[in-house]
């Protein structure tokens, strides 16, 4: 099984890097889906259509939650499964997985058409932008119950060590995304709308691809229901592991519901510039992430076989690792900061506004990573809970309450502060907690 052959038997140093490097480039591909739209729609020049994908983006951050929570549960716990011989409890947790992401979809589309208006209006949208608003959403929600399955299932593979396929499998689904984007917003001139079908169309594709890898190449992984009846308060288990993620999502959503309600009081610009600094930025945190999340099955591996020098070596170079590439993307990001966001905005004023709301988002990005691997060990070793408060420290209790403090006293920029500061305090509480969890599974080893 490939997960025996890397977790257990692979030198740490090349196992992170095939971890990682597939996982790395799985996120670049979604970063490169979610900026598919924004881009395209830029193309335009026309920046009530850009805020309205940057408005709508929130809702989907909550629905990200819960594809998060399940992947991210089921990941860890089909891992120790794995690793424990017990394929059969690993079955039963690949097929609660699905199920839940296809219950939780199909309830997402119903509600989301049913509350569409309620929720623009909680989102700040403006009358400039609210036809745009509405079409991209009530569009969007169709492709839900596939957006779910095929981002949640996609972490599962990570547990089976499947890493490279769920890379191609993402890469397929970006690159329908990214071929319709231009056909349909440019050729067709449907604008967001055309970019909501073909995000549609991509996730359809990575579901369809999905479902083939289960039938013809996993030795685990099973959507058959059989499995799922057989032990269904599992799915509590799967929930409370993928609790953290979901909390971190969730959060976020909230957050920037909260920092948009923030912008819309200085206009289309303010919310558009936040948008293309937001998704800038996000490319030095997600990389790191993508890194973290690679590795975390091999974290919950090494804790389960109970390898004390394992884990230590992996912790030592995944933090290294991480670091170093944080701070280099960093750089990179800074130098060329008006020329990338340049891809997203072409107004002056918008792309004054986000290179300023950039400059101070970029001042965490060398440190997030290490954000990442307490929060992840943590999970990986069963503390949910103070991965949980690390989460909504992070994306709530810390960031909401100095997104209106930072505001009151800097203005607009204080928006982007809030956000710096919330990661780096979120970082440090993080750390500590991960350091505490980890002398204690020390000590357990040793009894």
């Amino acid at each position: 099984m490939q997960s025996d052959a890397i977790f257990k038997n692979m030198p740490v140093g090349r196992a992170i890097l095939t971890l990682a490097v597939p996982s790395v480039f799985s996120v670049l591909v979604m970063i490169l889906y979610n900026m598919a739209d924004l881009f395209f729609v830029a193309r335009l020049g026309d920046n009530a259509q850009v805020a309205a994908v940057s408005i709508v983006g929130p809702i989907f951050s909550l629905l990200s939650a819960v594809s998060t929570m399940v992947g991210a549960g089921g990941c860890t716990l089909l891992a120790r499964y794995i690793g424990a011989g017990e394929h059969d409890n690993a079955r039963t947790v690949s097929s609660l997985s699905a199920w839940i992401c296809v219950l939780c979809g199909t309830a997402a589309l119903v509600s989301f058409n049913l509350f569409c208006r309620p929720l623009l209006s909680l989102l700040g949208t403006t009358a400039e932008i609210w036809g745009y608003a509405e079409n991209y959403f009530r569009i969007l929600s169709v492709g839900a119950p596939f957006m779910l399955f095929s981002t949640g299932f996609a972490m599962l593979l990570r547990g089976e060590g499947a890493i490279k396929e769920g890379f191609f499998i993402g890469l397929l689904g970006t690159g329908i995304n990214m071929i319709l984007d231009p056909v349909l917003i440019l050729l067709c001139g449907m604008g967001v709308s055309g970019a909501a079908l073909a995000t549609v169309a991509g996730n359809l594709t990575s579901c369809v691809c999905v479902l083939w890898y289960i039938r013809k190449r996993s030795a685990v992984l099973t959507v058959r229901p059989s499995y799922a009846l057989r032990r269904p308060a599992l799915a509590w288990r799967i929930i409370l592991l993928g609790l953290p993620n979901a909390a971190s999502s969730l959060l976020s959503g909230f957050a920037s519901t909260f920092s948009n309600q923030l912008l819309s009081g200085y206009g289309t610009d303010a919310i558009a510039a936040m948008g293309a600094a937001g998704k800038l930025t996000m490319l030095t945190g997600l990389i790191q992430m993508g890194i973290v999340m690679g590795v975390q099955p091999m974290m919950a591996y090494c804790y389960g076989a109970g390898d004390i020098p394992r884990q230590r070596e992996l912790l030592k170079k995944l933090s290294q690792f991480t670091f170093g590439l944080g701070t280099g993307f960093t750089v990179v990001c800074y130098i060329a900061r008006r020329s990338l966001l340049g891809l997203f905005l072409q107004a002056g004023d918008a792309v004054h506004l986000a290179e300023l709301f950039s400059i101070w988002l970029l001042l965490s990005g060398p440190v997030i990573g290490l954000y990442y691997i307490a929060s992840n060990y943590l999970q990986a070793t069963g503390s949910a809970l103070s991965a949980t408060v690390v989460s909504v420290l992070r994306q709530g209790a810390l960031l909401i309450p100095l997104l209106y403090l930072m505001h009151a006293g800097f203005g607009l920029p204080g928006i982007a502060i809030a956000h710096a500061l919330a990661d780096l305090i979120a970082t440090g509480i993080g750390i500590a907690l991960f350091l505490r969890q980890y002398r204690r599974v020390c000590q357990s080893a040793v009894k």
